[in-house]
């Protein structure tokens, strides 16, 4: 039998190998399919899919149905439908429409966002469970589902299928793998609660949302949600970006502009790289200060992108690509840890549900529409569909990146000034339900 660090590993893997299949790829491929002023939507739904559904299928994994198992069967219906979107994409062609692909795309995205939050809760309770501590065993195995996430990216750019709905074929048929190799992870506990009667509150699951009564814990849920907003700008818009040099002359034959994904792949080494930082830092500057790292990473990510080309002006992108992985990990991971730590494990599934509710669906909601709304202003519609030249769509899109490095950076004075980081009392460590 695997040891279970190895089989978490490989769970990790499946997982966010789903995912990068087309999370930075599809944009170029909704653009080329003459849906570019739509591609806010693609990425926003994620937020409104997560608003509810991670919470509540961590409520199911709390109360009702062990986790691996609501893990596998959310895999099972995610993979239908994506495989679903794709064989329609095939089918229409150039006449695509966006009422049914988005449809199709969102039944499978409704079921796939859980299972990030549910994942993370199999593979707490495991290591938990073989006597391990989470914080220095989980991100050297986490650290293996961003190599999936690389994977499937390389296979999709160096197949072809970067600007094709076959992105969506590789991401459903994993989903599928993932459904099967899911029932083999140790069970979870289910908190019946004895033969206590339980409040209604109680038993849906929506006592995690007495976190916000710890005002240490609402003034971080909160943040989570301001800074939900730059992981999906970064996901929608990076590839056709960079892909929209190619209009230029100059451009056309750079390495960026044909691969562009294995260009943006650099981000997630670097996110691979940053999860090893993560115990040290957590350790030695807590949690303010990481997550201040983060998003002043995130504020750089944005101006590099601005500044720079794939041609003399590579340099830039790459460095883009490396804070790429500090923005993202030092609050992501470092978030999903501290949630962890702080919450009694009655609740814990329901609370990364919660997590992941303010981190990637309101602030991902709102803040893509209104990222839609810029990048519609400057880049496709400044002077009507299809009318502005390369060159200005190119200086659009830059335009666009310094004002969302602008924003990140009065999220971060806020973040500096308003949040406290010393710790809680040791008597209060993990959050609980009050039980009368």
């Amino acid at each position: 039998m695997p040891s279970i660090k190895l089989r978490l590993i490989l769970l990790n893997f499946i997982e966010f190998a789903v995912w990068g299949a087309y999370l930075t790829s599809m944009g170029t491929y909704l653009a080329k399919a003459g849906l570019g002023s739509h591609i806010g939507w693609f990425y926003s739904v994620q937020g409104i899919v997560c608003i509810f559904m991670p919470a509540l299928m961590g409520i199911v994994a709390d109360r009702w149905m062990e986790g691996q198992r609501v893990l596998s069967l959310c895999h099972v219906l995610a993979g239908t439908f994506m495989i679903a979107a794709s064989a329609y994409g095939y089918q229409a062609g150039s006449a695509v429409q966006f009422g049914m692909l988005f449809t199709l795309y969102t039944l499978s995205l409704a079921f796939f966002m859980p299972t990030i939050a549910l994942g993370f809760s199999v593979a707490y309770s495991a290591l938990e469970k073989a006597g391990l501590d989470t914080v220095k065993a989980f991100p050297p195995i986490r650290v293996w589902g961003t190599v999936g996430f690389i994977v499937t990216m390389w296979i999709v750019d160096l197949c072809g299928l970067q600007s094709t709905p076959g992105q969506w074929m590789v991401s459903g048929c994993l989903s599928l793998v993932m459904a099967a190799y899911s029932l083999t992870m140790p069970r979870m506990r289910i908190e019946k609660g004895g033969n206590r009667k339980k409040t209604l509150a109680e038993a849906l699951g929506l006592h995690a949302f007495r976190l916000f009564l710890n005002p240490r814990m609402a003034m971080f849920l909160t943040f989570a949600m301001l800074t939900g907003f730059c992981l999906q700008i970064s996901n929608g818009y990076v590839n056709p970006f960079i892909t929209s040099f190619g209009s230029m002359e100059a451009y056309q034959s750079t390495f960026g502009v044909r691969h562009a994904n294995i260009l943006i792949s650099l981000s997630q080494v670097s996110e691979t790289l940053c999860f090893l930082l993560i115990p040290f830092f957590l350790s030695r500057f807590g949690i303010k200060k990481v997550v201040l790292i983060a998003l002043l990473g995130w504020v750089l990510r944005f101006g590099f992108l601005a500044l720079g080309n794939p041609g003399s002006g590579v340099w830039l992108f790459l460095l883009s690509m490396i804070v790429y992985g500090v923005a993202f990990d030092f609050f992501n991971i470092s978030g999903s840890l501290f949630i962890n730590k702080e919450t009694d494990d009655s609740i814990r599934s329901s609370a990364q549900g919660l997590f992941m509710m303010m981190a990637n669906g309101l602030g991902s909601f709102v803040g893509m529409l209104v990222a839609q709304s810029v990048v519609n202003h400057y880049v496709f519609t400044p002077h009507g569909v299809g009318t502005s030249s390369a060159g200005e769509v190119v200086m659009g899109w830059k335009i666009c990146w310094f004002i969302f490095a602008g924003y990140t950076l009065a999220v971060a004075i806020l973040f500096a000034l308003l949040f406290k980081g010393e710790p809680l009392p040791k008597c209060s460590t993990r959050i609980k339900v009050q039980k009368t």
